[in-house]
Order: structure tokens, then C-alpha cells, then sequence
């Protein structure tokens, strides 16, 4: 498909169709593509400056603005964020700083994890197909198994930290059980880890909530974040302590160093996406728009609907369910996409300002073609 423009829910090619989009630019877009207010802010800063200086050198107003924010947002002790470019920078970003803070070296990770590409995160995904052929890799990294409670004895006075999805994405959009991340947290104080919660794609708003460990009683150490961040447009950021942060100073001088980050265009669009977000209803509506879905998508070969607020993941019992499901609704103008590990899976993650009449549309295309994917398997 070759895109011409999009515009709310909606993407167009360049012969005039219009595809609904239960994707969201795979949870980037959180409020639509092109939201007003976002252009407006974006289209007001390149009237300013662009690019002036490596991030950190001058002070630049948007990010001052959008990081004073978002410290309003979250609780104690996430107070300073350093802005970089992307989410997998971010990781990067705060697996520098727990080895900065603790001085120690080993990382555990959960099986099953996304974290993203760039070596560091690689060496932190459970997926030993994607990762081999750019081994050696970060060393000590270790792993457990996530709501596996019993494992957590794998992390010791050796730990740096333990690095985990809120809710696991490429898995399978997979929920913590049991108070997992509590008793994490309660581990990582009793060894002197760090927690580092990786919000990137269920932050800002996605599940219902600004970011998704405010359902879980569990506060991070560091909190990494990105995708729905500037409604569309490249960023990610890690989160921690002014103490903690600022250690990133010294020995080395400049300990992170980024050209872009802070980007004062991007930073207008962070705030003005962060501003749409906490002044409306539009993270509270998620939760009713949670209960459409599943009241809508019920059919006998959905055997479970995963994840939470607009997080989603339809699982089936064959990856070739999925795969016809989503090529199929590719055919009849529907967006829909699949998850990186968890092949029987088909995602939906569309932007939060849906309505329930392009839920209702797109879901009815939904049951309509798993009607005919059953009558194929049986």
C-alpha cells in the first residue's frame, strides 16, 4: 500500500481508499494520525528553531516545558527524564545509569522479552533465533521466566537490574498475575537492584491508565518510554531520580551523549500529545472502548482476548488463523497487524480517540471473516 495522507482513524492510498486503522502505527499514534493540536504545536516550534545544539548544552523551553509535565505526572522518585531518540535508546539509556547507580554488572531480563534491536536491548530478548546471528552480545545478562515468582531468587547482590515490560508486547500481550510486579519490586529492594519498567508500547494511556504499572503498586527505579510519546514522531526517554540521574554527569563527564534528543519540534509535540491526554476523558473512555471490543469480537475460533484498555490481542490456535485474519483485512480496508513472537496472535492497538462507530465497522469486518476462515476449517 502506497499512502497518500491520514487522518484520524483512518489511513488513505494513493487510489483513494480509506483503511480503517486498528494499529495505530503499531501504538505510536495514540491520538490518531495528525491530531490538531499536536500539528498546531509542532507547526508553531518550526517557526522558532529546528535542531540548535547537542541535547543539554542550551536550554531549550519545549523540553523543559513537556519534562516539568510529565514529573507532575508520575509519582516519587520519577522526577528527571533525559529525552533521547527512540525506545530502544532508552533502554540503552537506563541500563548505563543501573550500572552507574549500583556499579555492578549483571542485568536480568525476562524470557520472551522485546526491549528492541540495538545490541543492548538485543541481548535482552529471549528469542535466541533473532539474536544468534549478532552474538557475542551484552554479557551478563540472565533470565526468568515472567509471573514465575520462583525464579525471583535469580536475582542477587550481583544485580544491577531487573529490566521487565509492564505487559509483555511481543509475547503475547502478556498481563502480570499475582502481584509478579510488587513481589519484583520488593526483590529488587531486598538485593539493591534497580527496577527498570519498560512502558514503551502500553504508556500513555494505552491500557487505561497514563502509564500501566499505576495498576500494579509497583514504582520503577527507572521508567523507559517512547512509541505514543509525540503522536507519531521519533522519541523515546528514561526516567529516574534526580540522584540517580545526575550521576550520569560525572566519571564519565557526559555520560549519555545525543545529538537529536530533546529535539525542541519533537518536544512540542510530546507536550501537546501529554496535554491531550491528562486535561480530557480520552484515557478514561479507553476502558469503555475495552469492553466494546470484547463485547463485539466473540466468535469460536477467538479463544482468548489478551491484554488491557486498547492493548489487545485476539489469539487463535493456529498462526494460520492469524495470518489469514489479518491479510484478509488487509483486502477489505482493515489494518489489522500481528505480534513479533506469539505467531497465533493478531494485534489491535488503535488510537485511543476511536470511535465506537469505527469499532463497531471494523469488528463486524472481523467475525464476518472469521466466519469464512471457519467454514475453510471445517
Amino acid at each position: 500500500m502506497e499512502i497518500s495522507h491520514a487522518k484520524g482513524s483512518y489511513i488513505y492510498d494513493t487510489t483513494g481508499n480509506a483503511h480503517l486503522d486498528f494499529i495505530a502505527g503499531v501504538s505510536a499514534c495514540g491520538l490518531g494520525h495528525c491530531p490538531p493540536k499536536v500539528v498546531a504545536a509542532v507547526e508553531h516550534q518550526l517557526q522558532k528553531y529546528l535542531h540548535v545544539m547537542v541535547y543539554g548544552e542550551y536550554v531549550q523551553q519545549p523540553a523543559v516545558a513537556y519534562t516539568k509535565q510529565l514529573a507532575i505526572n508520575l509519582p516519587e522518585p520519577l522526577e528527571m527524564t533525559y529525552m533521547v531518540n527512540s525506545g530502544t535508546e532508552a533502554i540503552e539509556g537506563a541500563l548505563k545509569l543501573a550500572r552507574r547507580v549500583t556499579g555492578r554488572s549483571e542485568i536480568v531480563a525476562a524470557r520472551h522479552a522485546y526491549h528492541g534491536n540495538t545490541l543492548g536491548s538485543l541481548s535482552l530478548m529471549g528469542f535466541e533465533e533473532r539474536k544468534g546471528p549478532f552474538r557475542p552480545l551484552l554479557p551478563d545478562v540472565s533470565f526468568v521466566a515472567f509471573n514465575n515468582t520462583q525464579e525471583l531468587s535469580k536475582i542477587t547482590t550481583k544485580t544491577a537490574a531487573v529490566i521487565l515490560e509492564t505487559i509483555q508486547g511481543g509475547a503475547g500481550f502478556i498481563m502480570p498475575k499475582n502481584e509478579y510486579l510488587k513481589k519484583v519490586r520488593e526483590r529488587c529492594n531486598t538485593v539493591g537492584a534497580l527496577l527498570i519498567l519498560d512502558e514503551i508500547q502500553p504508556g500513555f494511556g494505552r491500557t487505561g491508565k497514563l502509564f500501566a504499572f499505576e495498576y500494579f503498586a509497583c514504582i520503577p527505579d527507572i521508567l523507559v518510554i517512547g512509541k505514543g510519546m509525540a503522536s507519531g514522531l521519533p522519541v523515546g526517554a528514561f526516567i529516574a531520580s534526580q540522584e540517580h540521574m545526575q550521576l550520569l554527569s560525572e566519571h564519565p563527564k557526559l555520560g549519555h551523549i545525543t545529538t537529536f534528543g530533546g529535539n525542541p519540534v519533537i518536544a512540542a509535540a510530546c507536550l501537546a500529545t501529554l496535554n491531550e491526554l491528562t486535561e480530557g476523558q480520552l484515557i478514561a473512555h479507553t476502558l469503555e472502548k475495552e469492553v466494546l471490543f470484547r463485547t463485539l469480537l466473540v466468535h469460536p475460533l477467538i479463544k482468548e482476548i489478551r491484554g488491557k484498555g486498547l492493548m489487545l490481542a485476539l489469539i487463535f490456535d493456529s498462526p494460520e488463523i492469524a495470518n489469514q485474519l489479518v491479510l484478509e483485512a488487509a483486502k477489505q480496508q482493515l489494518i489489522l497487524f500481528w505480534l513479533l513472537f506469539e505467531p497465533r496472535a493478531v494485534r489491535i492497538t488503535p488510537p485511543l480517540t476511536i470511535s465506537e462507530e469505527e469499532i463497531v465497522s471494523g469488528c463486524q469486518k472481523i467475525i464476518k471473516i472469521l466466519d469464512s476462515v471457519n467454514m475453510t476449517v471445517n
